[in-house]
């Protein structure tokens, strides 16, 4: 006895192979976290939602921190490594958690940057939850175009 066919109305053209590669990293990292225990919550941090991006003269760090102050975040550059650091201090409340999906406690987010980097020159802003580090690239590092001589 063969079994129906279920067939599905939405369109193969909105599946997304990355989508579900995230989706399982995420549940193993959940299944990981209960399988090794929560030792010390307080020493465990977590690691903030980034993008990083190139452009012809810099690379761009966006890191959502919404709710952190600027006070309560550091960044720190040694050798090519971009270092975030910062805590989410949690809010006195009243009542027991139903349901709770924020973090807090200490954060960290790590990148390594091209050797081509000026770390003399790098600059942040926070504005609106977002952290945006501009990494300014070296001369020798942007592109120019070279003009071909001859007959």
């Amino acid at each position: 006895m063969t079994l129906p066919a279920v067939r599905s109305s939405s369109s193969l053209r909105h599946w997304d192979p990355f989508r579900e590669f995230e989706d399982l990293y995420s549940q193993m990292g959940r299944w990981m976290d209960s399988v090794a225990g929560r030792l010390d919550e307080g020493v465990r941090a977590w690691s903030p939602l980034a993008d990083v991006t190139e452009t012809e003269d810099a690379y761009l760090v966006e890191v959502e921190l919404p709710g952190i102050k600027r006070d309560d975040i550091t960044i720190d550059v040694v050798g090519t490594e971009l270092a975030i650091n910062g805590e989410v201090k949690e809010k006195e409340r009243q009542g027991w958690f139903r349901h709770r999906t924020r973090r807090t406690g200490q954060f960290a987010y790590r990148v390594t940057l091209p050797q081509d980097v000026n770390a003399d020159k790098i600059e942040a802003t926070l504005d609106e939850g977002v952290l945006t580090v501009r990494v300014p690239k070296t001369e020798a590092a942007k592109p120019r175009r070279i003009a071909i001589s001859g007959k």
